[in-house]
C-alpha cells in the first residue's frame, strides 16, 4: 500500500469561550454587595506545529476533524473561568496551508518548530460586573462566550530538498540517490518503479551536505495530470538546483534530446519559474553500449538548438560503476553555494489570484441579511448578527433588551420596515423566534 500522502483536506473547530456569569455578592457584613459575576475563560485554539520527524501527511487520512475544548464558564465572586488548552497538531516540515473557503494560502510551515494558528478560540463572555452603571447598579446582564473559528483547510506537503532529480521513468534517479545517500528507494527495470518522492542527505568529504530528492518519473503531459507528474511536480518547487537525468543507453540516438525537451516543456507548463533553476544535465548509464555515441549525438543536437538561451552543462556518469558520481556531487554542492533560494509560491500565487476572482470579499459582506421563508417568517442572518446572537444570554430579560438595542443600532429594525414587516410578524434568528413590535 502507498503510505506517502502529500495532500489532504481537514476541518478545524476552535473552542467556544466560556459564558459570563450573573451573580451578586451576598456576604455577611458586606452592605450593598453589587454584581460579582466573573468572566468566561478563553476557548482553545487549533495550532499547526512543524515536527521534523514527520515525512508525510499519512496520519490525517484517519483523523480529519479536529475540535478544541471550550473555555470554562465564569464563577461567582468575580472569578474568571479556566481557559482551555490549545490543540496542537503536528505536521511535516514543508506543509502549505490553504483555506478552502477563500482559496487563500494562510501559511507555509518550513522552519523547525514553526507554529501557525489556523482556528482562533473564542474569547470568554463578560460577567455582570462589567455592565454595572449608575443607572443600573445591579445588572442581570452577562455575555455568552464568543464562538470559536471554524475552517476547512487543505494541507499540501512540498518536500524540502535542495536538489531535485528529474527525468523520464527508469533513467536512473533512484539508483543515483541510493549511491550518494543512505536512502533505499525501490529500484527495478520497469517504468514508474518509484511511486513516491524519496529523500536523502548527501554528505561530502569536505564537510558540506545537502538534501536530495528523486521525483517520480515525468512523462509528456505530466503538467496536465498524465502519469504521476502533476501529483509530484509540486515537490520540485522548493528545490534550488535540478539534476536533469537523461538516459544514454537507447538504440535511438535522438531519443535523449526528445525526452530532454519534453521534460523541460512539462516544467514550463506547470510553472515557468522552474526553468530559472540552475540545471545540470546528467547523462546516465554511460557504462552501457551505444551510450558514448548517443552522448555525442545528444551534444550535437543541443548545439544545433537555437531556442536555448545558453548551452546547459552536461555531466556523464554511471551510477552502477560510480563513474563521475563523486565529481557530480562536488559540482552540485558548488552550484548550491552560489544559488539563492527561489520564490517557491509563484505557482500558488497564480492559483490564488484565479480563485479569489470568484470568491466573495468578506469586507464587502453586510452586517446582516433579511430573507423570508415559506411560512412567511422573516429570517435574519449575517456573520456579525449571528455572532452577537450567540453571545447573548437569552435567559435574562435585561440581556434580551440589550440585544434588541444592538439590532436597532445596526439598522435591522429600519431594514425590516423597508421590506414591509408588519406589527406582530414573526422574526427568526436560527431557532429563536420572536414577534416584531413597532
Amino acid at each position: 500500500m502507498n503510505m506517502f500522502v502529500d495532500q489532504i483536506k481537514i476541518e478545524v473547530h476552535a473552542g467556544k469561550g466560556g459564558d459570563g456569569m450573573v451573580a451578586f455578592r451576598r456576604e455577611k457584613y458586606v452592605p450593598n454587595g453589587g454584581p460579582a459575576g466573573g468572566d468566561g475563560g478563553r476557548g482553545g485554539s487549533i495550532i499547526l506545529k512543524v515536527d521534523e520527524g514527520l515525512r508525510t501527511l499519512m496520519d490525517f487520512r484517519y483523523h480529519r476533524i479536529f475540535k478544541a475544548k471550550n473555555g470554562g464558564n465564569g464563577m461567582s465572586k468575580q472569578m474568571t473561568g479556566p481557559s482551555a488548552e490549545d490543540t496542537i497538531i503536528a505536521v511535516p516540515q514543508g506543509t502549505t496551508v490553504r483555506d478552502l473557503d477563500t482559496g487563500e494560502i494562510i501559511g507555509d510551515l518550513v522552519e523547525k518548530d514553526q507554529e501557525l494558528v489556523v482556528a482562533k478560540g473564542g474569547r470568554g463572555g463578560r460577567g455582570n460586573i462589567h455592565f454595572a452603571s449608575a443607572k443600573n447598579p445591579a445588572p442581570e446582564i452577562a455575555e455568552n462566550g464568543e464562538p470559536g473559528e471554524d475552517h476547512y483547510l487543505e494541507l499540501e506537503l512540498k518536500m524540502l530538498a535542495d536538489v531535485g532529480l528529474i527525468g523520464f521513468p527508469s533513467v536512473g534517479k533512484s539508483t543515483l540517490l541510493s549511491v550518494v545517500t543512505g536512502a533505499k528507494p525501490k529500484i527495478a527495470a520497469y517504468e514508474f518503479t518509484t511511486l513516491t518522492p524519496n529523500l536523502g542527505m548527501v554528505m561530502l568529504p569536505d564537510g558540506r551536505d545537502f538534501a536530495m530528492a528523486d521525483m517520480p518519473g515525468l512523462i509528456e503531459g505530466a503538467s496536465k495530470g498524465i502519469g504521476l507528474g502533476l501529483k509530484f511536480l509540486r515537490h520540485i518547487e522548493r528545490t534550488r538546483v535540478l539534476l536533469h537525468l537523461v538516459d544514454m543507453s537507447s538504440e535511438d540516438p535522438h531519443q535523449a534530446i526528445e525526452r530532454y525537451r519534453q521534460i523541460n516543456k512539462e516544467l514550463a507548463n506547470y510553472d515557468p519559474e522552474l526553468l530559472k533553476r540552475p540545471q545540470i544535465v546528467v547523462a546516465t548509464k554511460m557504462d552501457l553500449p551505444n551510450s558514448a555515441d548517443n552522448l555525442a549525438a545528444f551534444k550535437a543536437d543541443l548545439a544545433a538548438d537555437k531556442t536555448l538561451e545558453k548551452q546547459p552543462e552536461i555531466f556523464p556518469i554511471s551510477a552502477v560503476t560510480h563513474q563521475g558520481v563523486q565529481q557530480l556531487m562536488q559540482l552540485t554542492a558548488d552550484l548550491l553555494d552560489k544559488t539563492p533560494a527561489f520564490d517557491s509560491e509563484s505557482h500558488d500565487k497564480e492559483l490564488v489570484a484565479e480563485y479569489r476572482a470568484a470568491a466573495p470579499d468578506k469586507k464587502d459582506e453586510a452586517d446582516f441579511t433579511i430573507t423570508k421563508d415559506e411560512d412567511d417568517t422573516w429570517v435574519l442572518g449575517g456573520e456579525k448578527l449571528i455572532r452577537l446572537f450567540k453571545m447573548t444570554d437569552l435567559t435574562h430579560e435585561e440581556s434580551q433588551l440589550r440585544f434588541a438595542r444592538q439590532l436597532r443600532h445596526m439598522g435591522v429594525d429600519d431594514a425590516l420596515r423597508a421590506k414591509g414587516v408588519q406589527d406582530g410578524d414573526l422574526v427568526r434568528i436560527e431557532k429563536f423566534v420572536f414577534e416584531f413590535i413597532q
